[in-house]
Formats: structure tokens, C-alpha cells, sequence
């Protein structure tokens, strides 16, 4: 089993910048591929970014390359994802999750943990 736990949401103004963090305990020692996913109101769980056990591959959703970046560290058992511009659109509870397939999937079943989630509130 693998606990995830994300922290560093909060409330920000348009334009500003956050970076959500997403801590992994318990059976760390295998190679999971992490994404990330978030969940507005009244919308479908949607992808957001991955990256491989390396990370060295890494994949975003197309409408947020150039705002969003993913990156790990292993030693840590920690990844983050970093957002800057904000957006009001981007308000929506982010969650991590924690993958064996060695797949950066951008679906959400393919994923084998999932954290709680951290609530990110854009002001305009």
C-alpha cells in the first residue's frame, strides 16, 4: 500500500503562483509513475500532468503547457507540480496519484493510489 498525501493549496489572485507537493509513504521502494488530476464543479475529473519513475518523461495536458511544470524527487518520495498564471478556471481540487503501469497515463483508472487532495482557489 502507498498513502499520498498533498499539501500546498490555498487561495490565490489571478496571475499568481502556487506549487502543490505530493508526499508518498509506505511501500515507496517501487516504481511508480505520479500524476497529477484535479476535479472542478460540475466538471469531469481531468488530467493534468505525469511523470516517470526517472523523471525524465514527463507529460502535461496541452492547455496547460507553459503554465504548469511536474517534477519529483525521489529522495523525498515527494512530486510536485508547479503552477503559475492562475487562473480563475484553474479552481478545482488537486489530487495525486500513484501508478505501477510504466505509463504516463493521462486516465484516471490506470492509477493504482490516490491522495485526498488539496482544494486551489483562483480569485479574479
Amino acid at each position: 500500500q502507498v498513502q499520498l498525501v498533498e499539501a500546498g493549496g490555498g487561495l490565490v489572485q489571478a496571475g499568481g503562483s502556487l506549487r502543490l507537493s505530493c508526499t508518498a509513504s509506505g511501500r515507496t521502494s517501487r516504481n511508480y509513475v505520479m500524476g497529477w488530476f484535479r476535479l472542478a464543479p460540475g466538471k469531469e475529473r481531468e488530467f493534468v500532468a505525469a511523470i516517470s519513475w526517472s523523471g525524465f518523461r514527463t507529460a502535461i495536458t496541452e492547455s496547460l503547457k507553459g503554465r504548469f511544470t511536474i517534477s519529483r524527487d525521489n529522495t523525498k518520495n515527494t512530486v510536485y507540480l508547479q503552477m503559475s498564471s492562475l487562473k480563475p478556471e484553474d479552481t478545482a481540487v488537486y489530487s495525486c496519484a500513484a501508478g505501477l503501469r510504466e505509463i504516463l497515463a493521462p486516465t484516471p483508472d490506470l492509477y493504482d493510489y490516490w491522495g485526498q487532495g488539496t482544494q486551489v482557489t483562483v480569485s479574479s
